[in-house]
């Protein structure tokens, strides 16, 4: 396991939790729930939360830029060019051109609007930035995506904030099958089994924020995340045994006393 890295862009991680910073009480406790959480890329809403405006209270002067990979996201976008607009607003104000593309389609479910997210990539991926798109767990979309030369693709398991955990466990056993980048699980998860499944599956990371920022406690929260992805990745490269229909005796049968 200590040689087990998780490639993005270019780039080595060691955690396999990307976390949020939305739905917290405030920021003191976004850093402590990061810290807890032993992530190394902290995604941040571009329209939500001030990160260009040195005169106001900033994220950044409680979240080390050089501590933390900061991954800009388009939270709050419903077009295509609110989104494209979005990132090279994070990218001029120095951020970075790694960013979490989110084109929202529906109000009310927040699912993606599919073909926005398709050509928003296509745009942004054309500019140089390295893309995240958030999408639908539907493995023709994310094979679009990879093609389309985005960094990672992430599908959703359940709908934002939902906290329903893998809804679709066979969608996402298509998508990893076929995948050519990283496919990290972003929306839906519940609690720490949640994210034990998605690892064990063989997702290469998980975006949480909703799941620990909404905890009863969410710096215990955030630690029991980095505990299950933890070991569902070494129960993925352990090998589960197969599932059998009968009961296998797990002592040997020869040499019995008859």
């Amino acid at each position: 396991m200590n040689e087990d890295y998780f490639e993005l862009a270019g780039r080595k991680f060691k955690s396999r939790l990307i976390v949020g910073t939305g739905k917290y009480r405030d920021f003191a406790e976004t850093r402590a729930a990061i810290e807890a959480s032993g992530a190394e890329i902290v995604t941040v809403a571009v329209r939500r939360v001030n990160i260009t405006d040195p005169n106001k209270e900033n994220l950044l002067d409680y979240i080390d830029p050089k501590r933390y990979q900061i991954l800009p996201n388009t939270a709050g976008c419903y077009t295509v060019e609110d989104a494209v607009r979005t990132c090279r607003l994070a990218r001029e104000a120095g951020v970075g051109e790694m960013v979490k593309l989110e084109v929202i389609g529906d109000e009310r479910t927040l699912f993606p609007d599919v073909p926005g997210t398709l050509e928003a990539a296509r745009i942004l991926v054309k500019e140089g930035f390295k893309v995240l798109p958030y999408i639908t767990d539907d493995p023709v979309t994310c094979m679009r995506l990879a093609e389309i030369g985005c960094a990672a693709v992430m599908p959703l398991a359940a709908p934002i904030g939902s906290g329903m955990g893998i809804r679709n466990p066979y969608n996402l056993r298509i998508i990893l099958e076929q995948a050519k980048v990283p496919i990290i699980v972003d929306a839906g998860v519940g609690t720490a089994s949640d994210a034990a499944e998605a690892m064990e599956l063989g997702c290469d990371a998980l975006l949480i924020n909703s799941a620990i920022a909404g905890a009863k406690a969410p710096i215990g929260m955030a630690t029991a995340m980095r505990m299950a992805i933890e070991a569902g990745r070494m129960a993925y490269l352990a090998g589960r045994i197969e599932m059998k229909r009968y009961a296998t005796a797990s002592s040997p049968l020869n040499g019995l006393i008859r």
